[in-house]
């Protein structure tokens, strides 16, 4: 039986190039989703959480993701996440999740919404110039 490939792949190295992976679970925005190798070929939006694979040998492999996405096409496997961790306690990965990956997202956040105000002002101020009467 044909087994999946799994690439998890950062922004600028490959992180994970496992061969033979009989099932994998990741986190989605809908919840934990499971991927055989004869799944339909499939997209979808990761959360930061664990994603776990079984690898040839048929051990369990646990991987702390940040958020991404995961394309399934035919037996290969791809995920693309900006931060990932790999590791044998899920206690100590699960913390990684809530100090490294959630932290910087709401960092992240609060920046885009500084950068939207900026924005918003100078755009409100360049439209005054253009048009004093207004």
């Amino acid at each position: 039986m044909p087994l999946m490939t799994l690439k998890v792949l950062l922004p600028f190295e490959v992180f994970v190039d496992e061969n033979d992976i009989s099932r994998l679970v990741v986190e989605t925005v809908q919840g934990s989703f499971g991927l055989l190798p004869k799944r339909l070929d499939c997209v979808a939006a990761l959360v930061p959480g664990i994603l776990s694979f079984t690898d040839q040998a048929q051990n369990e492999v646990f991987v702390a993701l940040d958020a991404g996405v995961l394309v399934k096409t035919g037996r290969d496997v791809v995920i693309s996440v900006r931060q990932a961790l790999r590791g044998t306690d899920l206690a100590q990965l699960h913390a990684a999740i809530e100090q490294q990956f959630l932290t910087q997202d709401a960092q992240q956040e609060a920046m885009r919404a500084a950068m939207s105000k900026l924005e918003t002002g100078f755009i409100r101020r360049f439209a005054s110039l253009r048009d004093p009467g207004a």
